[in-house]
């Protein structure tokens, strides 16, 4: 978008795509400490309490992450408004 309007986007937009990027990075790395904690569960029967704060954890990762969606999306919205000729 930057190279269609023929000058840099201002710095909310490049913040709000890495604010998103870091939000999914934050759910993988969630949702892999749930899988290895499922597995674990498995093989040594069910540590109840350390279960729920993983889960609570990918919860609060997801939140973040559909907070930073929404957020991105008008971002790039305004830009994709901002390129567009007059």
């Amino acid at each position: 978008m930057e190279r269609l309007c023929s000058s840099p986007l201002h710095e909310n937009i490049s913040s709000a795509l890495d604010k998103h990027l870091e939000s999914i990075h934050v759910v993988q790395a969630r949702r892999k400490d749930e899988i290895v904690n499922a597995s674990s569960r498995q093989r040594h029967g069910p540590p109840r309490c350390q279960d729920e704060r993983v889960v609570l954890a990918l919860a609060v990762g997801l939140r973040a992450l559909c907070l930073a969606t929404r957020k991105v999306r008008t971002v790039l919205w305004c830009a994709f408004q901002m390129t567009l000729p007059k």
